[in-house]
């Protein structure tokens, strides 16, 4: 059921509940948006080939390529073999992290206490997803599969000393952001469950995903 009006030409129109994993393939040519259905949420997303499963989104070459270290509108997305994989299509949320990685059980650790560790991640729903879903098990997906993500919605600063600085989110009830696949994509996402920072402002929320053709 759609949480806001579906587009045109849609061919998929799906909701992702709060801190669950999401898995779908998406054709070359065609969009696919991700609505921050209630505001502040963060989806970890990855993005890997669906011809060569080798080859999948690179946080280093598309920052490189691009020069700059925040994601959004325009920004072309690259591959770990230097191809386009995807490009930011529309975008009304501003920028998007690719620096802060996905939260993982031992991140828990290192960055909160040790009675952390048990808490649902990121990483868990990707583990997860790749043992379980029929796309995965499709394209023979294991963790090594797994590379560095997107962090959609997500405000990651970088301070003047080089560090890296979790701050509530800019995003906010209906923001969207929309790809454009530059290549046959397998797409797993994460609706960040994390509950020890702002990224979520402590409070996972659903999101809406919706995938729709191009312009002929």
């Amino acid at each position: 059921m759609s949480v806001f009006h579906t587009l045109e030409k849609t061919v998929l129109d799906d909701v992702c509940p709060a801190g669950e994993a999401w898995m779908c393939e998406v054709k070359k040519g065609q969009y696919f948006r991700i609505v921050d259905v209630e505001g502040n949420q963060a989806v970890d997303t990855l993005f890997i080939s669906a011809s060569n499963p080798e080859e999948r989104y690179s946080a280093t070459d598309t920052l490189a390529i691009n020069q700059q270290i925040y994601l959004e509108k325009g920004t072309d997305l690259y591959t770990n073999f230097g191809n386009k994989i995807a490009t930011i299509n529309d975008d009304n949320c501003g920028r998007h992290d690719t620096l802060g990685g996905a939260c993982s059980c031992e991140s828990n650790t290192v960055r909160y206490a040790h009675d952390k560790f048990p808490m649902h991640s990121c990483r868990n729903n990707f583990m997860i997803a790749l043992s379980q879903h029929a796309i995965a098990k499709k394209h023979a997906l294991t963790v090594r599969h797994l590379g560095p993500n997107i962090n959609f919605f997500m405000n990651v600063p970088v301070t003047s000393d080089g560090k890296l600085k979790f701050d509530d989110g800019i995003s906010a009830p209906g923001k969207y952001v929309e790809i454009k696949a530059e290549m046959d994509l397998i797409v797993l996402i994460s609706n960040c469950p994390q509950l020890n920072n702002p990224c979520n402002a402590y409070n996972p929320t659903k999101i809406q995903l919706i995938i729709r053709e191009g312009e002929v």
